[in-house]
């Protein structure tokens, strides 16, 4: 529910849980980065691959 933005069901009372709900927070928006950059690196790593490629051609035709 962290991620969703819709809150805490309930008003956390004790430090514990306040504490708890702070680190779960870190934690849960830490694995959510760290996932979706694991499942869209090789999409944009293939990007970069071709763009690189289209300006290395474009590169050696001018010089010839």
């Amino acid at each position: 529910m962290i991620l969703t933005g819709m809150g805490p069901v309930d008003r956390i009372e004790t430090a514990a849980g306040k504490i708890f709900a702070a680190l779960y927070a870190l934690f849960s928006g830490v694995a959510f980065l760290s996932i979706a950059a694991v499942l869209f690196a090789p999409v944009i790593h293939r990007f970069l691959h071709r763009f690189h490629l289209d300006l290395a051609a474009g590169r050696e035709s001018d010089r010839r």
